[in-house]
C-alpha cells in the first residue's frame, strides 16, 4: 500500500514539474520579447534625444550669428 502511495506522489510530482517547465519555457519567451521591445524602445529614445540635442545646437549656432550680425552680444564680430 505504501508503495503505491510513494508512486502515487511521484507521479503528482512528475506531473507538477512538467507543468513547470512549460511555464518556465513560455517565461523565457515572454521575457526575452520583452528585453528585445526594450532594447527597441531605448535604442529609439537615445536616437530621439540625439536628433533633438543636435537641432538645438544647431538653433543656438544661428541665435548666436544673429546677435553677432545685430550686435546684440558681447562677442560681436567688427
Amino acid at each position: 500500500m505504501s508503495d503505491n502511495l510513494v508512486l502515487d506522489i511521484l507521479r503528482s510530482l512528475r506531473s507538477d514539474m512538467t507543468e513547470m517547465k512549460a511555464d518556465m519555457r513560455d517565461m523565457k519567451h515572454r521575457m526575452t520579447a520583452l528585453e528585445i521591445s526594450f532594447a527597441s524602445f531605448v535604442s529609439t529614445e537615445a536616437s530621439h534625444y540625439a536628433s533633438t540635442s543636435s537641432r538645438l545646437d544647431r538653433l543656438s549656432d544661428r541665435m548666436d550669428r544673429v546677435e553677432r550680425r545685430l550686435e546684440l552680444s558681447d562677442n560681436a564680430v567688427p
